[in-house]
């Protein structure tokens, strides 16, 4: 079973950027894919970016599209968030989540796997 922790997360104003890691330890293989997720208080939990296993295709929510970018070292067996221009509406505590291999969902019931997450503020 893969175990990850997160990192990166902190006070940012408005259009400034933070870039989140996700470090993967345990399991027996890197083949599972990764999403990013947000949550809110008094929200639902949001699915924002995933990278599948298979050729590394990408998905954005709309909410994101154009501001972060999903990245991931298999060498290092992490996986990283950029995010730009982060705004109001960003603020949440991010988690990252392994799911099976070559899905491309920000679906959150396929993923098995997911980190404590980290606190992403943004304020003036």
């Amino acid at each position: 079973q893969v175990q990850l922790v997160e990192s990166g997360g902190g006070l940012v104003q408005p259009g400034g950027s933070l870039r989140l890691s996700c470090a993967a330890s345990g399991g027996t293989s890197n083949d599972y894919s990764i999403g990013w997720f947000r949550q809110a208080p008094g929200r639902e939990r949001e699915g924002i970016a995933c990278l599948s296993s298979h050729a590394g295709a990408t998905y954005y929510a709309p909410s994101v599209r154009g501001r972060f970018t999903l990245s991931r070292d298999y060498a290092e067996n992490a996986a990283s968030l950029q995010m730009d221009d982060l705004r109001p509406e960003d603020p949440a505590v991010y988690y990252c989540a392994a799911g099976p291999p070559r899905i491309l969902s920000v679906q959150s019931n396929y993923y098995d796997n997911w980190g404590q997450g980290t606190q992403v503020s943004v304020s003036s």
